[in-house]
Formats: structure tokens, sequence, C-alpha cells
């Protein structure tokens, strides 16, 4: 039995609603959402109309209090595409809930431009880094992003222009699907619209200028793309780490002793669902990893400034390891083993003698795989060119039982 109703509205308002919307809205006891959102529907309403409380999870919280009652949330556009509905799922069963969707704004774009939905990255910067932006930014790529406020699109132009996307097609959409709709395209580089409705959202066609920051797809990305101080796991070795890691959606990384952070970071690149704690001594390099972090497009890498094995108490257990540095200190591997969830993987790579005897010995105790990986480039030797061997590396892959 549904006690809980979720409406989306428009900017049309009760015009763009259906009539089991309006019966939704105009039978309820408790109508939450928006002032805006409120105001739209006010002629219907005639219980109590109840504005979103600060913090957001307080509403939330009176939504749940109000079990049983007839209740309303009011949403923007589709409730389950960047919407409330999809937060309030997870306290309430569907079954509890009627859902009455209207056209998100990535569907009003989508319908403005001509665009096929399906072909575009759709993205929601509401309240959200912009950075989050970054790993799409590829030559003839088309990408929908819902911004915070009336100072998002500027933003977005700089952030385009600073990265090499500088001639980028910029349509700021604004008001979709009311009596205040707009729509103007700028180039990124000489953007300058103003009076911008705090309602929009970004249609960028993205243009790649030769020195653009392009994040290829795969993993084992460029050394120059990352600010290290050399310390760094390479490129060809950050490859067949990623790919002993096996990350699978959902799951959680510990990068202790990750030095410049680049493990971490392609992890939580190979799809938006992971997440990644960098541990590491030095806070001077923990602050490049956040700098790092932000330049890739995962601003919400986590970040551990101490020394494991102390620094790895409390951490949520993790679906996989990966020890690069300070994997010879006393207590590091044992914590990271028995910390790590079961059938989680562990993967640590040693460059020194040290660490390699500790590989060894856990590799005849517990199993799994050992690699040596060398890696040899072409370099010049006087007048010629000659190969010049980078430092062996002795790689331990165990998954947990």
């Amino acid at each position: 039995m549904s006690w809980l109703s979720v409406v989306g509205i428009g900017e049309d308002g009760l015009d763009g609603l259906g009539h089991a919307a309006k019966a939704a809205i105009a039978e309820a006891e408790l109508v939450f959402g928006g002032v805006r959102h409120l105001e739209l529907a006010a002629p219907l309403i005639t219980g109590h109309s109840q504005p979103w409380l600060s913090p957001f999870s307080a509403s939330i919280d009176a939504v749940l209090a109000a079990r049983g009652r007839k209740v309303c949330v009011l949403a923007s556009g589709d409730p389950f595409h960047f919407g409330v509905g999809a937060t309030l799922a997870r306290h309430i069963d569907a079954s509890q809930m009627a859902v009455y969707p209207h056209p998100s704004s990535f569907s009003l774009a989508a319908a403005r431009l001509g665009w096929p939905l399906q072909e575009v990255v759709t993205l929601s910067l509401h309240g959200r880094p912009l950075e989050l932006i970054r790993p799409h930014l590829h030559a003839g790529a088309r990408i929908l992003a819902l911004t915070s406020d009336e100072h998002g699109p500027t933003l977005l132009a700089t952030l385009l222009t600073q990265t090499g996307f500088g001639i980028s097609i910029i349509s700021v959409l604004e008001a979709l699907g009311g009596p205040d709709e707009r729509v103007r395209s700028q180039v990124a580089m000489s953007f300058g619209l103003d009076d911008i409705n705090p309602l929009n959202i970004c249609a960028i066609s993205v243009v790649a200028l030769p020195h653009a920051r392009v994040l290829p797809l795969t993993p084992g990305l460029a050394d120059s793309l990352f600010e290290h101080d050399g310390q760094i796991t390479k490129r060809e070795v950050r490859a067949l780490t990623l790919a002993a890691l096996a990350p699978r959606r959902g799951e959680t990384l510990w990068d202790i002793g990750a030095g410049s952070g680049s493990v971490a970071i392609e992890w939580m690149l190979a799809d938006p669902s992971l997440s990644a704690v960098a541990v590491e001594a030095d806070p001077e390099r923990a602050a490049r990893i956040a700098r790092n972090a932000s330049a890739f497009g995962v601003p919400d890498l986590a970040i551990t400034v101490g020394k494991a094995p102390e620094a790895l108490v409390g951490l949520a257990p993790p679906h996989a390891i990966f020890i690069g540095g300070g994997g010879s200190d006393p207590g590091v591997l044992d914590a990271a083993i028995a910390a790590l969830r079961p059938g989680g993987r562990l993967v640590a790579n040693a460059v020194t003698l040290e660490l390699e005897a500790l590989l060894l010995a856990c590799h005849a105790d517990l199993g799994g795989s050992l690699s040596r990986i060398a890696i040899a480039r072409a370099d010049a030797v006087g007048s010629m060119t000659g190969w010049r061997p980078s430092m062996p590396i002795t790689q331990w892959v165990w998954s947990k039982p």
C-alpha cells in the first residue's frame, strides 16, 4: 500500500502534470519540497507545506516520521535521475511509493539540441566538484552537465580553457520547460554570458586542442600526467598492477605507501562506483596526491596521512589492497592480510631485497602467484641508442580465501 507519492515537477508547473500526479498533491496531508516546487504546486496543495530542512537528512527523517499518513514529495524532473527518489528508496520500499516522473532536465536538453541521449555523457555537478567532468573530456564527446547555480557555466568554461579544451562549445540551457526558457551558446575560451538563470544545464561539445589534457580510457596512464617526486609506480608496472587488482563494481582499495597516488587514482577511474583510500606517511606527498586526484577527476579519493600499519586502524575493510611502498616495515603485510575482506585481492610490488624476501615467504606460506617484471627503455648511449633497464620488480598477487 503506497503512503508516499513522489511527484516530479518541471518549470511548466501544474500544466505539465497528469491527473494522477495532481491528485497525489491535492490529497496529501503533508507536501515536502523545495520552496520553488511548493510555489509551483501551491494551487493544488490542501495539506501542510513543508520546505526542505537543513541539513537535508533532517527532511528525510521528517518524511519517514510521517509514515502511514498521506505524504507527497515534490522533486525536480525525474526523481530517480540524480534526484530525491533514489535517496528515499534507500529507506522506503518501492512498494510503498507511487512515483510520477516528469521529463528530466537531461531529457529536455537532449530534445532541444537533437542529441541522442544514449550517446551523451550525463553528469550532475550540482553541489559536487566540477573536476568530476575531467575523465569525460575527449574530442567529439557530448556532455550534459547539471550545475549548482548561475556561476557554474563560467566555472566550467574556465576549467575547459585551462585543460586545453578552450574551443569547445558550451550551450547553456536555462529554466527548461518554463516561460523563461532560454538557450545560448559560446566558445569556452571566450565565454562571457551573464544574467544566467540559476536553474541551468550545460551542454558541451568537446573539442580538444593539441595540448589538451586527455585522460586515456585504459590503465597505465603516462607518468607525465601525474605530479610526482619520482615516487610513482611507472606506467607499465601500473597497468599490470591494476590488472592484478582486478577492480569490480562498488569495491574499495587501500593504496598503502601511495606516493603520488597513481594506483588509487587509476583504480577509481576504472568505474564511478569504485572508491579508494591512499595511505601516505609524508604530508607533502599526501598533499600532492590530493592535487593529482583533483586533476584526474576523482576528488573523492580519501587520503590518510600516517604510517602503516598504525594508519590503517579504523579504516573500513577493503576489497583490494596494493602495497607499493613501506611494505617491508614491521607489521604492514600482516595488517593488510588481516584487514582484507574474504575474496579480496592483495598485490604487493617489491623493488628491494628486503620486501622481496617477505613476499617470497608469504608466497610459500599462503600461495598466490609471483611474477618478475623487468622493463627496459631505449635511451641514448653516447651518439647511439641502447636499452636502459629499470629496477626489476617482484610482484606477489594473492586472493584471500
